[in-house]
């Protein structure tokens, strides 16, 4: 028989394996900082990376949750903001596409919650989950140690698709933002958070 939780639900099998991301993210970025491209360090991305479909697969059985849906996209951008962050401290990536990144992020949260105060709730896009898709695949080819010591080139242009993927998927969520509170408030709908 599968438990359900209700949306105010905070011990739930999705949000152990959200937490249990943030708490590995760490020991990640320590290893990368040491060894820079390698197997091991490729070996925890790809298992940690793999817990953001394991987390949404978990919610889905069990029902989603406000706790989930704030933690989970905050956990995807601890993980990726961390690797990427210590990749451009090594050099393997500039720091133009990773500040880009970074900056949608800030932007994007302070949007939420400014929009959020007005009650208003901006609706979750595929581009937003593919974004974090390619910014994960961006980082396990820099880990990846063919890619990294034969074609370093490879884990670049992957970055710089993530970075277009990002600064769109951002300027789609403003426009839905002002779509929606152009909406009165008695006609809004509540709709689910995304990265």
């Amino acid at each position: 028989m599968t438990t359900s939780f209700g949306p105010s639900a905070l011990v739930t099998p999705a949000n152990g394996v959200t937490l249990a991301r943030v708490a590995f993210t760490p020991v990640l970025l320590a290893v990368v900082a040491d060894s820079g491209a390698s197997f091991p360090a490729l070996g925890m991305w790809t298992v940690l990376a793999a817990t953001d479909g394991l987390d949404g697969y978990l919610a889905r059985r069990h029902g989603t949750t406000r706790s989930g849906a704030f933690l989970d996209p905050l956990a995807d951008k601890v993980l990726v903001l961390g690797a990427l962050a210590v990749l451009a401290a090594q050099r393997t990536f500039s720091w133009a596409p990773v500040g880009l990144i970074a900056g949608r992020e800030v932007v994007m949260s302070v949007y939420r919650s400014a929009v959020g105060r007005r009650g208003v709730s901006v609706p979750a896009r595929r581009s937003a989950k593919l974004k974090t898709v390619v910014q994960e695949v961006a980082v396990g080819c820099a880990l990846f140690p063919p890619i990294a010591e034969g074609a370093p080139v490879v884990a670049e242009a992957a970055l710089w698709a993530a970075v277009v993927l990002t600064l769109v998927s951002g300027a789609q969520y403003i426009l839905d933002g002002a779509g929606v509170t152009a909406v009165p408030s008695s006609a809004s709908l509540s709709r689910s958070r995304a990265g």
